[in-house]
């Protein structure tokens, strides 16, 4: 039985801790009206401003004034004073909008947080019934370490369940097809794409639709263990035939929940924009950091002396798959890129030229994080059966699917106004320290070997 140490469970505690005080830090540093977003904004344009060319600007400002009073006439005047009143409510707008933006980031920063950690172990999850239903041979020895990593779905589940009924109670903006008025054609706010869209997204279908998802997941989870754990026990091969039958069915069920959860829960931040590709595309970001996740784990217990039969021939499997659903991700990512970029539709690309010019470094950056490196270190046969060198790349893949997850969402919500500050690294903190804890508590409950599996004894003496 596999003991949580003492060290690591205080280190989980301490992230925990330390998250929750950025977390809160960033929404109580986070603008509460106008005036304050229009002090912020001095601030920023006075900085960003050199010395000498505000005093030339001022001179300037203060010549054409007086050039302008003297010639304006009084029709003049009376243009100018509407013109004053239009602009300074569109100054109002634009400060509104800013100050949306700017309390949305703490809010998107946990958003984006607690759905990468969700679906990491929904990743795990589903990499779990694939094998139950593959009859793999090579994997049952790590049956207990995916049961482990997919302990925190429960818990996950449930905040982030809560924060979705948040957003539909208007706690935030982070989902503007939730603003009010935006499906009223008699509303200042109103949105004809949105409006059209409105008979699937509105909120009491979209939070019945998370509700069923989410259920769906934890009740397979559940019942998998179960009977994972009951096999154990039994004289027969009956409870292993069950988790064949429900990880079919569950997989049915996983494909279909996983490309509307895709849809309903990151491409409804930009509702005016969609890809047919996008939900695989999300599929293989967490898919990818499911399995990277199950390396990393082993690693660790295999290097605390667990896991006796784990070898580096089932490392080196691991280490494939992350290799493998690397590449397939770039295959996803180039494919809705190229197509979307090269046909140029106003409406489509709007998408990619927004992540181009305002998230340059990140958008980029995931593409070497997610390909370049993996490519570069896991193409090699004898890497992949380096504990070292697996556990640097997990690493570097699990930061650029958060990356990845950081474009896809923040965009449609904080704008130009993202930054990866106190509240998005609390967020990480927090979360992390969440699963660890859970994790591993959970790796505590029941002995690390599936003893009773057919096909045990093959997956013990596995090598490649």
């Amino acid at each position: 039985m596999y003991t949580f140490s003492s060290k690591l469970k205080t280190f989980s505690i301490i992230l925990m801790v330390l998250g929750l005080l950025g977390i809160g830090y960033g929404f109580l540093s986070a603008p509460k009206d106008i005036q304050e977003v229009e002090k912020l904004l001095a601030a920023d344009a006075h900085g960003s401003h050199g010395a000498a060319h505000g005093e030339a600007a001022e001179a300037s400002h203060k010549e054409a004034g007086h050039h302008e009073a003297a010639e304006a006439s009084h029709e003049e005047h009376k243009g100018g004073e509407h013109a004053k009143v239009g602009a300074a409510d569109e100054h109002t707008e634009h400060l509104n909008h800013v100050l949306h933006q700017l309390q949305n980031k703490p809010w998107s920063a946990v958003y984006v947080a607690c759905i990468f950690f969700l679906l990491l172990s929904m990743g795990v999850l589903a990499f779990y019934a694939i094998q139950q239903v593959a009859q793999a041979g090579w994997s049952p020895v790590l049956f207990r370490v995916m049961q482990g990593i997919t302990a925190y779905l429960p818990a996950g589940s449930i905040i982030f369940f809560v924060i979705l009924v948040l957003c539909g109670l208007h706690f935030n903006h982070i989902f503007v097809w939730l603003g009010e008025g935006v499906t009223d054609p008699k509303s200042p706010h109103y949105d004809a794409i949105i409006a059209g869209k409105s008979g699937y997204l509105n909120f009491p279908f979209w939070i019945v639709r998370a509700f069923i998802f989410l259920l769906g997941w934890n009740i397979y989870r559940h019942f998998s263990r179960k009977n994972c754990l009951a096999q154990d026990e039994a004289n027969d091969d009956l409870y292993y035939k069950k988790n064949f039958k429900i990880s079919a069915g569950f997989l049915v069920f996983f494909i279909v929940s996983e490309s509307i959860m895709a849809w309903d829960w990151i491409m409804s931040f930009d509702p005016h924009w969609f890809s047919t590709l996008f939900a695989w595309y999300v599929f293989a970001s967490f898919f990818v950091s499911g399995i990277t996740a199950i390396a990393l784990v082993t690693i660790y217990l295999k290097s605390k002396g667990y896991l006796e039969y784990v070898n580096t021939s089932h490392i080196h499997d691991l280490a494939k798959f992350m290799f493998g659903i690397s590449v397939f991700w770039t295959y996803l990512w180039f494919s809705q890129f190229m197509l979307i970029w090269y046909a140029n539709i106003p409406e489509e690309v709007t998408y990619f030229v927004t992540r181009i010019q305002l998230y340059n470094l990140p958008f980029f950056g995931a593409v070497v994080m997610n390909f370049v490196f993996p490519l570069l270190i896991l193409i090699n046969t004898d890497f992949k059966r380096l504990n070292w060198v697996v556990v640097m790349a997990g690493i570097v893949i699990l930061l650029g699917h958060y990356v990845d997850f950081f474009n896809m969402i923040m965009p449609g919500t904080v704008g130009d106004k993202w930054f990866i500050g106190v509240p998005e690294i609390a967020s990480i903190l927090f979360f992390l320290g969440l699963f660890i804890f859970i994790v591993f508590t959970a790796l505590t409950k029941s002995p690390l070997l599936a003893k009773r599996n057919p096909f045990i004894e093959e997956s013990k003496h596995f090598h490649y």
